[in-house]
């Protein structure tokens, strides 16, 4: 893959995490706060814990810190799947952010129609 590529694919994940915190606050209780610095995203919870999601471009994979522990994801078959497991982002994501936030949480790679990238 070459780097414009990683960064386009990377990029879109980052929007997709986005645009999820952003329905998970207009449709749940839950109380997401994201902040996005360049290549990172900080999400917060109401509890102050967090996640980190972090672009690694030297290594064209996306990392990711969350109380259960660090990951790295890598572009394979469609998707960003772990390099140890092979779990994918958004389904990990998902099981993380759900376990900190104590109630189900659901992030998503697709963007919806009608919804502009940012």
């Amino acid at each position: 893959m070459t780097d414009l590529e990683y960064q386009d694919l990377a990029e879109s994940a980052l929007q997709a995490i986005e645009i999820s915190c952003d329905r998970i606050n207009d449709e749940t209780t839950a109380d997401v706060d994201n902040q996005r610095t360049g290549g990172m995203i900080t999400l917060t919870f109401s509890n102050r814990s967090q996640i980190i999601i972090n672009l690694q471009k030297p290594l064209q994979e996306i990392w990711m810190a969350a109380k259960a522990g660090g990951f790295h994801y890598q572009f394979k078959g469609g998707q960003w799947a772990d390099t140890k497991d092979g779990s994918e982002l958004f389904a990990a994501l998902s099981r993380y952010a759900s376990a900190q936030a104590g109630q189900p949480l659901v992030f998503s790679p697709a963007v919806p129609q009608g919804q502009p990238l940012r």
